[in-house]
C-alpha cells in the first residue's frame, strides 16, 4: 500500500474522531450548542455533496486519465 493511501486513511480516521468529539461536545452544552450543531451539519452536508459530485463526474475522470499534464 502506498504511503499516500495510508496518509489518506489516517486523515479520514482523525477527521471522524474529531467530528465525533465536536458533536458530542455540542450536545453536552445542549441549549447553547444548537446553532453550532446546525452549522456543523450544513458544512458536513456541503463536504459530502462536493465529494459525491467529484466521484460521479465522468468528465473529470476522462481528463485525469487521458490528458497529459
Amino acid at each position: 500500500m502506498a504511503l499516500d493511501k495510508i496518509a489518506l486513511i489516517f486523515a479520514v480516521i482523525m477527521f471522524v474522531i474529531w467530528s465525533s468529539v465536536l458533536v458530542l461536545g455540542l450536545i453536552s452544552t445542549w441549549p447553547f450548542g444548537i446553532p453550532l450543531l446546525l452549522v456543523a451539519a450544513v458544512v458536513g452536508y456541503m463536504l459530502f455533496s462536493v465529494v459525491r459530485d467529484r466521484l460521479n463526474n465522468e468528465e473529470d475522470d476522462y481528463y485525469d486519465k487521458n490528458i497529459d499534464q
